[in-house]
């Protein structure tokens, strides 16, 4: 029997840090970066050499420093700290950033935004993963935690029974789901990521509300085609949608009807569906996940 050592990789998880841009008006960005480092690291792991390992404290250190510039937006950041890591250290063959931006907006006080005080946009994130090899770049952006909800326009019928089914089909019923949507750039360079990012945002969540469901999948996939007929520079996107559930009460116990306006929201179990939409002609993007 033979025993070898496979893929490995490590790094420094989840530091935290903000950064105050100061002017007349202050800009607040909100990272949580994590950094996963691969390549030549066998001597590490099989005689506790440590010659060629950047420690996950260096790599920490290099965030808080590269943050006293200005860190422009989320892809940039990530991008400027995979560069000096493939760049500066010769063992690192891979390096990967993942960035978890939480969104702060100004609070506005008698009718004009404060420019100084902030309130968090509710548990929406935005989502960076970026990797970098020595010639080549890959950037996935994206959302988690979205949360979005619609009354009406949604049905869920024509599905399969057998002896275990209690579910009553419906053509009216409530669709809500907390959206993951990750979107892989065709390249890296002479994008708008701010611009990008918030159109691909407004597109997910209008075709959200305007296209009629009859199955969440639908709806995931709707979602997906409208962000790739609309922004070329976006070649797959994949989404994971949750299913959450709201359930009519049965008020007739207590002499009541209830024309579907009053709901039990079942936190879990809950569907999750997920799926990709792709180019035909996307290029290869195995390593960018």
């Amino acid at each position: 029997m033979s025993i070898r050592l496979g893929d490995n990789q490590y790094g420094k998880a989840e530091t935290h840090v903000v950064r105050i841009t100061k002017g007349q008006t202050h800009d607040i960005k909100d990272l949580n970066v994590s950094i996963a480092l691969a390549g030549d690291f066998a001597e590490s792991h099989l005689e506790g050499d440590n010659s060629k390992v950047v420690p996950t404290d260096t790599q920490k250190n290099t965030v808080f420093a590269f943050a006293s510039e200005p860190v422009g937006e989320a892809e940039e950041f990530a991008l400027k700290l995979g560069r000096h890591f493939v760049k500066e250290f010769a063992a690192v063959k891979r390096a990967r950033v993942t960035i978890e931006e939480f969104p702060w907006v100004r609070i506005s006080v008698g009718g004009k935004r404060s420019p100084d005080a902030f309130m968090r946009r509710g548990a929406e994130k935005r989502l960076v993963l970026v990797t970098c090899r020595k010639n080549e770049e890959w950037v996935v952006a994206g959302l988690s935690d979205l949360v979005v909800l619609k009354s009406a326009g949604s049905e869920f019928w024509g599905f399969p029974r057998d002896r275990y089914t209690t579910l009553q089909e419906t053509h009216d019923r409530i669709l809500a789901t907390a959206v993951t949507a990750r979107w892989r750039y065709a390249g890296a360079t002479t994008i708008d990521w701010a611009k990008s990012y918030d159109e691909a945002r407004r597109i997910l969540l209008e075709t959200f509300a305007v296209k009629r469901s009859l199955a969440l999948q639908q709806t995931l996939y709707d979602m997906g085609e409208a962000v790739l007929a609309s922004r070329p520079e976006v070649a797959e996107i994949r989404l994971a949608m949750s299913n959450k559930h709201h359930f009519p009460v049965d008020l007739t116990p207590f002499g009541l009807d209830n024309t579907n306006e009053v709901f039990y929201a079942a936190d879990r179990p809950y569907g999750l569906i997920e799926g990709t939409v792709v180019r035909d002609d996307a290029p290869d993007g195995a390593l960018a996940w």
